[in-house]
């Protein structure tokens, strides 16, 4: 055990020391923001692709300008993880990267997870540090046969299981807006630095984790359905889960870059690279109807029935809801499939084997997020133990929706878990079904309950992700943009507000809802629609940042 220790600790000083030898020879990036670098960060992609289309030597420039920009937003945040750019240069020297693709050129930020030859996917623990990668995966080799330039890699939490991005190797990341508070996760480096002026990456996402980055960091990102984006090559702390399917997804600082980064990836064909995909080229027909509708049925989802959003989140909600009224479109209240019901079998699902196959992957002593280790202590602590929590939550504190989460919190018998399925599957039926009788076009929501958590908030509010979870269970298509910053004096919360009244999920979210600390945090809302409907959703996304007009949210400026 002790010695399991010992060597975890030199793992994790090792990476550390990597890194920073890594980044103190890059001499040049280091130096300050140049004229150039100011315009290139605000200049449309299409512009910077066709230059070095005519000119190759123009990708040099670009990583100059995105690796600055890298290494300034890890300064603040400690959001950067492995760092590729020496071997970026040999890339673009080489030839190695086709400069005639639709990408070409463009520096990409990648979720740690991702395979890159040469490199450790270490998802945040030391038993995945000293193996590099032998190979290229298929999501780099697909970005570098479009011409992207892959150049850094974001950190994570531990486990993947947070929205939270801590872990013993690399640290925590922060909030580039607050650094008491989180950037999101699991995707959160990645959304700390494309909010400080990273353009495109790509990120995974099994309960919101690339919406939540978006959220809680003011960039943007689109949630694919599965088998619309590669999967392959990646490393994971859950291997074989597949109740609620992770699915890897595209995130940008600009709905521009993101709608353009979507575009160039589906229309390369990533069933030519991950046989999971379905042969669903890029649809510019489904893109053109939703750019000429003129008038759409948009549902809102003003609650899980859960968690109620907090004043900032639901300020956010409204103001989108009444720019899509102004621009004559059509509010329907829906009466949607219980959100308990949603959460309660997508945790179980995600969750089903107590959460044993990654704490198998710790080393002694290795840090865990506290939310994830809150629930592997509850998954384990004996049923009758459990069954007595129960009753006094349901009978004494009169709290069934908490009691009844917890209440079954263990590991599934292979006949629960077909159970689940069975009803997994009834609820997606369920959502099926609304959405016809409705008529929708797509939904705006919540992305979650409240903006950032503050640091190790996810001892408290590890149950508050229905918003997002739930569309992962039913597998729709859904992305978020940013819409609005928390306000001191607008998103307090009432002198009447009593939080010891709420259920025990509500009040864990709750205990951290601080309007005067959250001031200026960022805050979105999520568009969706159903599955695998990612040019309707990015088309629709775009149309409701639009409808916003002047309300539309201001991206941070390089420092």
């Amino acid at each position: 055990m002790l010695l399991d220790y010992l060597q975890h600790r030199r793992d994790c000083r090792f990476k550390q020391d990597e890194r920073v030898s890594r980044i103190k020879a890059l001499k040049a990036y280091h130096a300050p923001f140049s004229v150039l670098d100011r315009q290139t960060v605000n200049r449309p992609i299409e512009e910077l692709v066709n230059e070095v289309h005519k000119d190759p030597s123009k990708a040099a420039d670009l990583l100059l300008t995105y690796g600055k920009i890298a290494l300034k937003a890890h300064e603040k945040t400690n959001c950067v993880t492995e760092v590729l750019i020496k071997d970026a240069e040999k890339w673009i020297k080489e030839g190695s990267i086709n400069f005639k693709g639709s990408l070409a050129g463009i520096p990409v930020s990648l979720k740690d997870t991702i395979d890159v030859k040469g490199y450790d996917s270490s998802v945040g623990m030391t038993c995945n540090v000293h193996k590099p990668k032998a190979e290229d995966g298929p999501m780099a080799r697909l970005l570098k046969d479009i011409g992207a330039v892959p150049y850094v890699k974001t950190n994570i939490p531990v486990t993947l299981l947070s929205f939270e991005s801590a872990n013993d190797i690399w640290g925590r990341s922060t909030n580039p807006y607050n650094s008491k508070y989180s950037p999101g996760g699991s995707t959160g480096g990645e959304g700390a630095l494309l909010a400080l002026g990273g353009r495109i990456g790509i990120g995974s996402d099994v309960a919101g984790s690339v919406r939540c980055p978006a959220h809680f960091s003011g960039i943007y990102a689109l949630k694919c359905s599965t088998g619309r984006w590669p999967k392959l090559g990646m490393t994971t702390s859950m291997p074989g889960q597949d109740g609620v399917p992770a699915v890897y997804s595209p995130m940008a600082r600009t709905m521009n870059d993101l709608m353009y980064f979507t575009r160039a990836v589906l229309q390369q064909g990533t069933y030519n690279y991950d046989p999971s995909c379905h042969p669903i080229p890029w649809r510019t027909d489904v893109v053109t109807e939703y750019k000429e509708k003129k008038k759409m049925r948009v549902g809102v989802y003003r609650t899980d029935g859960v968690i109620d959003p907090s004043p900032a989140c639901r300020r956010a909600l409204e103001m989108t809801e009444a720019a899509l009224r102004k621009a004559g479109h059509e509010i329907v209240e829906i009466e949607p499939p219980s959100g308990y019901e949603g959460l309660y079998l997508a945790s179980r699902l995600l969750c089903a084997d107590g959460l044993d196959t990654v704490s198998g992957f710790f080393a002694s002593g290795e840090w865990n997020d506290r939310g994830v280790a809150q629930m592997r202590y509850y998954a384990k602590l004996p049923r009758f133990v459990k069954y007595f929590h129960y009753l006094y939550l349901r009978y004494i504190r009169r709290d069934p929706l908490w009691a009844g989460l917890l209440r079954d919190w263990h590991p599934t018998t292979t006949h629960e878990y077909w159970s689940l399925i069975s009803r997994r599957e009834m609820y997606k039926r369920q959502w099926f079904e609304m959405w016809q009788t409705a008529k929708l076009d797509f939904i705006i929501a919540p992305p979650n309950a409240t903006p950032a958590v503050p640091h190790d908030g996810m001892h408290d509010a590890v149950s508050s992700c229905a918003y997002t979870f739930l569309f992962n269970l039913i597998d729709y298509t859904a992305g978020v943009i940013p819409v609005t910053h928390v306000d001191r004096i607008k998103d307090r919360l009432p002198s009447t507000f009593n939080v010891k009244k709420l259920n025990g999920i509500a009040r864990g979210a709750y205990k951290l809802y601080d309007a005067n600390a959250m001031h200026g945090l960022p805050v979105g809302v999520q568009v969706i629609g159903r599955r695998l409907e990612e040019e309707k959703v990015l088309t629709l996304m775009e149309r409701v940042e639009d409808a916003l007009g002047d309300d539309a949210f201001k991206l941070l400026e390089l420092d």
